[in-house]
């Protein structure tokens, strides 16, 4: 099943993508996460415009799960060695990323901060879990990161990674049981600037240290999501040291079996 949530005539809706339509469904994220319902349509076919993927639920991420991410951040930071540490230890690095506020539907901009002059888009997969803190749902993330202010300390990763349009998320959730190697996808980042592609890149969930189960079992540990949680889990695709991300940039993540993300740029 794929789910979508929509603006219908000044309301959010849940609904089902299929057959090249969207259909009501008679539950929302926040009742079927918590297990107090079922997602199941009503037949009703919709017309809306697409909003971000989430209700209630925190979004948290993974750092440093993929080679090219640790060689990365190494690369940036004045402490290199606890990137390397972090990639091998047994506990991942799992940072609070963002609300529903904070988040860009698709077709939306996401945000570079105006107080950080090297910007860039981290394409994720997302998990969608439930408040038992089992993977439910997959869609796509793009974790907005300023990697100058990361680089400078790690301890300002919160203020490098958490503000205003820090995320773009969508554009629909595609239930577990579609997915059936979901490390195993191919991942795809395009950005044009001025309608000329300035930067592509590609690697695979394959290339993730670590599974994907442990890092949800991780951060259901000693903390609760009544309902549900959303999960980004790391990027391997890093733009070069000299790229930064400018307003009107338009971003394109693919991920294979999940479709295709795009948000534009602007500074927030």
């Amino acid at each position: 099943m794929r789910l979508a949530r929509l603006n219908i005539d000044g309301y959010p809706r849940w609904t089902e993508w299929r057959d090249g339509r969207y259909f009501l469904l008679n539950h929302s994220l926040d009742a079927w996460l918590s297990g107090a319902g079922k997602l199941e349509s009503d037949g009703e076919g919709v017309e809306g415009h697409l909003l971000a993927p989430l209700e209630s639920q925190e979004v948290w991420a993974s750092g440093v799960t993929y080679r090219r991410s640790r060689e990365a951040r190494e690369h940036e930071s004045q402490v290199a060695d606890v990137y390397e540490r972090v990639y091998t230890a047994e506990r991942p690095e799992l940072f609070f990323k963002a609300t529903a506020s904070r988040t860009a539907a698709p077709g939306e901009a996401v945000g570079i901060r105006s107080d950080a002059h090297w910007n860039v888009p981290e394409p994720e997969l997302a998990l969608i879990l439930n408040a038992k803190g089992e993977i439910v749902a997959y869609t796509i993330g793009n974790d907005m990161s300023s990697r100058d202010i990361e680089g400078e300390n790690p301890l300002y990763l919160p203020q490098a990674k958490v503000y205003d349009l820090c995320l773009g998320l969508g554009p629909h959730l595609v239930t577990a049981d579609e997915v059936s190697s979901p490390q195993a996808l191919h991942v795809a980042l395009e950005i044009t600037r001025q309608d000329r592609r300035v930067f592509q890149g590609e690697t695979t969930t394959a290339e993730i240290q670590r599974r994907l189960e442990d890092l949800a079992g991780y951060l259901f540990r000693s903390q609760r999501f009544p309902v549900g949680a959303v999960l980004l889990t790391g990027t391997g695709i890093v733009p070069p040291d000299d790229f930064s991300l400018q307003a009107g940039d338009l971003i394109r993540i693919g991920i294979e079996g999940l479709g295709v993300l795009e948000n534009s740029v602007k500074v927030i």
